[in-house]
């Protein structure tokens, strides 16, 4: 029967512990550096951190990712627990319009022994400790393998959040002749080391204004205006990695608001790049492009929400990789289907879409009486219809959530097709 054997076909795969994540991804990372080829302008490397929580009795097969809190026992004792699961470090390669060209490097692992950040400044200073111990090392393995696998080192801006406020990071990216725009949270020692950035960058005048729209506490849309101020720093390594790293010549940029909201927290935003930055103009394309960083944040969701990656049974962290990765993939394909329906609505259909697809597209979602050309948007409106999407003319531009639920729809139509057609052979 052949659903039956796609089916085993199917788990012996993930029980196969000769396959693994990197031979998943192999083709959609290929796949991924020719549509950075294509696509015009720098290419933001968006880098961030998940992390996959799952219900088992025993943590050994699988592996903790933190420690929580789990209230108070009976004599008042603060009682804690350790959450089985696995972290994943992905970098997401965009356009400066937001357009999700793929996965570039994908990195996962679990933790042994839990130890807070908080109990290890008990016993060291991390800033001391070599970067190769640390597990934010994962930031440099993915700038350096998300660099070398696009091919243009210097085409590439890679994008992090705070926690990416490493100075190996920024010695890496010089070394590897790429690019960065980081949100700092590290007053680092500056000029000849008797001052800090802050320092310097209090010392600057406003040079521009810029208006963001933001969401306030309630969701509601918002709009603030920035004050933007921006200099050429010399930044020193950390005194105890003087002798290993040089000082580096980086651009800090300020955008904040003068006053704090009622509704919501005050913007603030504190940037750092080795790239150029001589006007407002230069200024504000910086922070558009960090601005853009949410989109790895949405590529998460559409992973955890959609594919429901935490819900699975696999009882080993290899065989739960391997289907993770599977399911970034999946999520990619989503992401990228809803934004080109917004980004190149005339583009063929068959840039998104097999012929089969297409096929089975045109035979079980009738065209609107007033369709035009079957452009690439006309098809992905019906994959939106498989999920629900109603496809008025009031309506907004289908979803993340809708086009996940159209593209399952879709896939077992087409399998059920392929087995039909298979039987009918018979």
């Amino acid at each position: 029967m052949p659903g039956l054997g796609q089916h085993q076909g199917c788990v012996s795969f993930f029980l196969n512990d000769r396959v693994s994540e990197a031979d998943i991804l192999a083709g959609h990372f290929q796949s991924t550096r020719e549509r950075t080829i294509a696509a015009d302008d720098p290419v933001l490397v968006l880098h961030d951190t998940t992390e996959f929580s799952y219900q088992r009795e025993n943590s050994d097969a699988i592996g903790i990712t933190k420690s929580i809190n789990s209230g108070r026992d009976k004599a008042g004792r603060l009682r804690s627990h350790t959450v089985c699961g696995i972290l994943m470090h992905s970098s997401l390669a965009v356009t400066t319009e937001g357009l999700p060209l793929g996965l570039t490097a994908v990195k996962f692992w679990t933790r042994k022994k839990f130890k807070g950040t908080a109990a290890l400044k008990k016993k060291i200073n991390p800033t001391r400790v070599p970067i190769e111990k640390k597990e934010s090392i994962r930031w440099l393995d993915n700038v350096r393998q998300s660099t070398e696998l696009l091919g243009d080192p210097g085409r590439c801006v890679h994008v992090g959040d705070r926690e990416s406020d490493i100075y190996e990071l920024f010695c890496a990216a010089r070394e590897a002749g790429t690019h960065f725009v980081i949100r700092t949270c590290v007053d680092r020692l500056a000029g000849d080391g008797d001052h800090t950035s802050a320092d310097e960058m209090d010392e600057v005048a406003v040079k521009g204004r810029h208006r963001i729209h933001v969401g306030d506490n309630n969701g509601d849309p918002d709009e603030a205006f920035l004050e933007i101020r921006y200099r050429k720093i010399r930044v020193l390594p950390p005194i105890g990695k003087q002798k290993r790293y040089p000082a580096l010549t980086l651009t800090v940029i300020h955008a904040e608001e003068r006053v704090t909201p009622k509704k919501r927290k005050k913007v603030e935003w504190k940037l750092i790049t080795d790239l150029p930055v001589s006007s407002r103009t230069d200024a504000i394309e910086k922070l558009e492009w960090y601005a853009l960083r949410w989109k790895i944040e949405v590529f998460h969701k559409i992973l955890k929400s959609g594919c429901k990656a935490e819900q699975s049974k696999l009882r080993t962290a290899q065989r739960l990789t391997n289907l993770i990765s599977l399911f970034c993939i999946l999520s990619w394909r989503v992401f990228w289907m809803t934004m080109l329906n917004r980004s190149a609505p005339d583009a063929p259909p068959t840039l998104a879409l097999t012929a089969t697809e297409i096929g089975v597209l045109d035979r079980f979602v009738n065209d609107r009486p007033k369709a035009r050309r079957k452009t690439l948007s006309h098809y992905l409106i019906k994959v939106a219809r498989l999920g629900g999407y109603l496809a008025r003319a009031s309506d907004p531009p289908p979803g993340n959530t809708v086009m996940w639920r159209g593209l399952s729809r879709l896939t077992d139509i087409a399998l059920g097709a392929l087995v039909g057609g298979e039987f009918v052979g018979n």
